[in-house]
């Protein structure tokens, strides 16, 4: 466990934290990570991680992008949501309104209005609705999408308020954390095969591009979803990923897990 750090104040207008940076690795001897503080970014709010690019907020709605050892500025639309993956990087911005990332820039995407959304998938897109709708736009539609295109996306059944697609299937909460999974939403036509209800409870889920699934429950604890495979591919148990600090997001790519604590603080950790 990593004690040598420094500690810093930070407010978010209602409360005010101390919050922890470590300067030195730190091992997880549960599970077998390495992890630092990474590249920081002044009040991160949430990363995404796909195809090796890393993106996150900050709590101003400001996108940025990792390059090297620093974070660049990712487009000049405010956005409190961003993903990237196989279909490319999207957004969603305070208003609940969708945009992707093209030629240098954030632009509308005209249709369905999200306030989370997730490109993680094989070429198409998920999201949800403030009603907690679960929606997907296929993989020909994301791909082709222009400018000044209205796009139709395919309503799914059930209602989510979080919602993240991998290659072994997607995953989701509810409202009241319940935890589900679909093992089939097919890209080219957004079929679904259905979901079931997983043990446990959670706010936010995540799964990285070789279906590894990481979970955050209301109180910032992780969890991983053990015992994927083929022919198990909705797992068998969770196991805890215990950090210092509560976290408020996570996500997985190309074995690096990207975190942020409840203070803004990103850590990186590896296998």
């Amino acid at each position: 466990l990593c004690v040598l750090g420094f500690y810093f104040m930070f407010s978010d207008n209602i409360l005010t934290y101390a919050c922890f940076i470590p300067i030195c690795n730190f091992w997880l001897f549960s599970t077998g990570l390495t992890c630092k503080a990474a590249p920081q970014q002044l009040s991160a709010a949430q990363v995404d991680a796909g195809h090796g690019i890393v993106v996150m907020t900050d709590i101003l709605y400001n996108s940025f992008f990792l390059t090297g050892s620093s974070w660049s500025k990712l487009g000049s639309v405010p956005l409190k949501h961003v993903s990237v993956g196989p279909a490319g990087i999207w957004g969603v911005n305070k208003d609940d309104k969708v945009h992707k990332f093209s030629g240098g820039d954030f632009f509308p995407v005209l249709g369905l209005e999200l306030k989370q959304l997730d490109a993680g998938g094989q070429g198409h897109v998920v999201g949800v609705t403030d009603t907690d709708k679960i929606y997907c736009l296929n993989a020909d539609r994301a791909f082709s999408i222009q400018k000044e295109g209205i796009l139709t996306w395919d309503q799914l059944q059930g209602r989510l308020r979080y919602f993240s697609c991998g290659p072994n299937g997607c995953w989701g909460v509810n409202s009241i954390q319940h935890i589900y999974f679909t093992v089939k939403v097919l890209p080219n036509t957004c079929e679904i095969s259905g979901f079931i209800r997983i043990n446990g409870l959670g706010v936010k889920i995540e799964v990285g591009t070789d279906g590894r699934v990481f979970i955050l429950n209301q109180s910032g604890q992780l969890y991983e979803r053990a015992g994927i495979s083929d022919k198990v591919p909705q797992g068998t148990e969770w196991k805890e990923i215990a950090f210092q600090e509560p976290l408020k997001h996570a996500s997985y790519d190309l074995g690096h897990l990207w975190l942020v604590t409840k203070c803004g603080v990103i850590l990186e950790c590896t296998d």
